[in-house]
């Protein structure tokens, strides 16, 4: 099957007792036993194991052509999840980009996963400094985030993978900017793919969920499989049937989202007041053949830089009307922020950039508001 027939059929079959075509909700958090003790299904508890869970992961699993797949509560729980359970046999040492999600630095600064892994940062841009810092020690994992957020810096995934591969450790990607529809990066040697499916799997900004999905069985999936169970980081029913709703419009979604977010990047790049644009399907991007050569389309999200500082950056994102100011990607609404200010002292973002993730809305009428608001900044 392809993509989009996968992303609606995938873990799903019509209910036997009623012929429902849309996957039940089962509440339920318990299970009857059978006369011999055994359970129907499988399913005993629901912390172990959900009807909607197993369909979500079953369908992931086919939409990133992966060996299996584990649903978490939220995207956090899904990256701090990989990073222990990371087999005890390897280093715990992490090589991870120099830009990416504030919320896994933020992790690392404020729980004991900072104190308990060595945690090295590197430009991932620059592959003989990634090689250098892979091979300076023994490393554990190699850690991938392509489009990076907010900088949209590219990734080489197949040769950093390969360097990770060559070192001996495992590598993960987080793959929630991109989305399934426009990378595959297990087929491009990555051990794992990691998404925050609250952003552009689920797509309607109504959910809380993440995943992981493994390209082979290892040691670590297992580990992955015990601790969503030991450590109860499962995601409820509703939010995984949401999940599977939303996951069927996913390719429509993120290709029109794509489109736009072309055009208005395209409108940035000529714009007086726009000292920098960052998406990579702008031949100006540095990075722009190795996307071109990685991923099928470039994505709904990119950032710019004002030309000013960061109170004029912040008069922007205040001054839209159609955009909405939020954190958060990949929902039908386009969303603005700035993110050093909600980053504060962590942050790596300029102070006068400005984070965009084009949503559903009409291109013409996302780049008009854009316009307006640039008006109350004096050239």
């Amino acid at each position: 099957m392809r993509f989009e027939t996968k992303a609606v059929h995938a873990g799903r079959e019509i209910d036997p007792t009623t012929g429902a075509v849309t996957t039940p909700i089962h509440l339920s958090t318990t299970y009857e036993r059978s006369a011999d003790g055994s359970y129907t299904d499988g399913f005993m508890y629901s912390r172990g194991d959900n009807p909607n869970r197993r369909s979500l992961e079953e369908c992931l699993t086919s939409l990133e052509n992966g060996y299996d797949c584990v649903a978490y509560s939220s995207g956090m729980a899904a990256i701090s999840s990989v990073i222990e359970a990371l087999p005890e046999e390897k280093p715990k040492r992490i090589v991870m980009p120099d830009d990416m999600y504030f919320g896994v630095r933020t992790m690392l600064m404020e729980t004991d996963i900072g104190r308990r892994f060595d945690i090295v940062t590197v430009d991932m841009t620059d592959l003989d400094k990634v090689k250098r810092t892979i091979e300076s020690a023994p490393t554990g994992l190699v850690w991938m985030e392509t489009p990076s957020n907010p900088q949209i810096k590219i990734i080489d995934i197949e040769a950093v993978a390969d360097m990770a591969g060559r070192a001996g450790a495992y590598s993960v990607i987080d793959n929630t900017a991109a989305t399934p529809v426009l990378q595959q990066p297990l087929s491009l040697g990555i051990d794992f793919s990691l998404h925050s499916v609250t952003k552009y799997i689920g797509g309607h900004s109504d959910l809380l969920l993440g995943a992981v999905i493994a390209r082979e069985d290892t040691d670590m999936l297992k580990n992955l499989r015990s601790w969503q169970h030991a450590k109860g980081a499962v995601p409820s029913s509703f939010d995984c049937w949401l999940a599977l709703r939303g996951v069927q419009s996913l390719s429509a979604r993120v290709m029109m989202q794509c489109s736009s977010a072309k055009i208005i990047a395209e409108f940035l790049e000529t714009h007086d007041m726009i000292e920098a644009v960052h998406y990579p399907g702008l031949k100006s991007h540095p990075s722009h053949e190795i996307a071109a050569k990685q991923m099928t389309g470039f994505g709904g999200l990119l950032s710019f830089k004002v030309k000013g500082n960061e109170e004029d950056a912040l008069k922007i994102a205040n001054t839209v009307k159609i955009i909405t100011q939020a954190t958060s990607l990949g929902g039908t609404h386009t969303y603005i922020e700035h993110r050093a200010s909600v980053e504060k002292e962590l942050t790596m973002a300029p102070d006068n950039l400005l984070r965009l993730s084009v949503g559903l809305e009409n291109p013409e009428d996302l780049k008009e508001d854009l316009e307006q608001a640039f008006s109350n900044i004096p050239l």
